[in-house]
């Protein structure tokens, strides 16, 4: 068993923690208070049990305003999946899951949210530029963020194969250098729609690293949230290798997680 993944069968042995992350997949983004309501639990205690989910990665949190909110981060739960389930049970599992994604998005109410949390040592400032400069985010992104970072403003996501095509354009809604942007991110459908889903990096420095918060709301289906849940960390942990070596990883980490999907998906096949 990988050693990075300790932690997380730990959290998950108890059946308190599993219940505050049932609580979370129904709704995501609760106070403490809010789940400590739901499951008649003492704050001290619940507050002790999401410190171990959140140390496993399993939760992130986010203030907004005054509360801080607790989200579901669903990447150790998708390597697990993909170390221990996918291999021995795939195309039963493929199928079950087909039946229950379809049954959630018929029932869905409310857009879901995806939240992931990356530590970088580098300055908030230096995060931001990273963030925002068309030629470094060319370098990480393989696409160029193009924009006057002015609130109102549009900001493009435009293909570095010279042929200008903007895969996204949305709006700059606010900008707090070098604390927090938030901005449009629309999809060609919610383009047409009008309905776009939004963005929100958090920089919080602390000595010589910075916590980066990537918030995306209002995400309009679960085959999206599915795509943005393995493109956000493979984007940042390319942004994070530029940081903190000078270079981006010697392969684009998409590139690689299609790579395993294919294979993955070529080893079912054969059976």
């Amino acid at each position: 068993m990988p050693d990075d993944l300790t932690p997380v069968f730990k959290a998950l042995a108890d059946p308190t923690r599993r219940h505050l992350l049932d609580r979370l997949h129904e709704r995501n983004g609760q106070t403490l208070g809010e789940l400590c309501n739901a499951l008649s639990m003492a704050r001290q205690s619940a507050s002790q049990h999401l410190a171990v989910l959140e140390a496993a990665n399993l939760v992130s949190t986010v203030w907004h305003g005054r509360q801080k909110l607790h989200y579901l981060n669903p990447v150790p739960l998708h390597e697990v999946q993909e170390r221990w389930i996918s291999t021995f049970e795939t195309p039963r599992l493929r199928a079950l899951g087909a039946i229950r994604h379809s049954a959630e998005e018929n029932a869905m109410t409310t857009p879901p949210t995806y939240v992931y949390v990356t530590y970088i040592k580098a300055s908030a400032e230096q995060v931001w530029t990273a963030l925002t400069d068309a030629d470094l985010t060319a370098r990480y992104w393989g696409h160029r963020n193009e924009s006057d970072w002015q609130e109102g403003s549009t900001w493009e996501h435009v293909r570095t194969d010279g042929s200008g095509i903007a895969d996204v354009a949305g709006t700059v809604l606010e900008v707090r250098r070098p604390e927090r942007l938030v901005m449009t991110f629309p999809g060609s459908d919610e383009q047409r729609n009008g309905t776009p889903s939004r963005v929100t990096f958090t920089i919080e420095p602390h000595e010589d690293i910075v916590r980066l918060t990537v918030r995306h709301e209002d995400i309009p289906t679960e085959a999206d949230l599915a795509a943005l849940s393995a493109g956000w960390p493979a984007v940042l942990a390319n942004l994070k290798s530029l940081l903190e070596t000078g270079a981006v990883l010697p392969q684009a980490p998409w590139e690689m997680h299609a790579r395993l999907r294919e294979e993955q998906m070529a080893r079912t096949t054969s059976r």
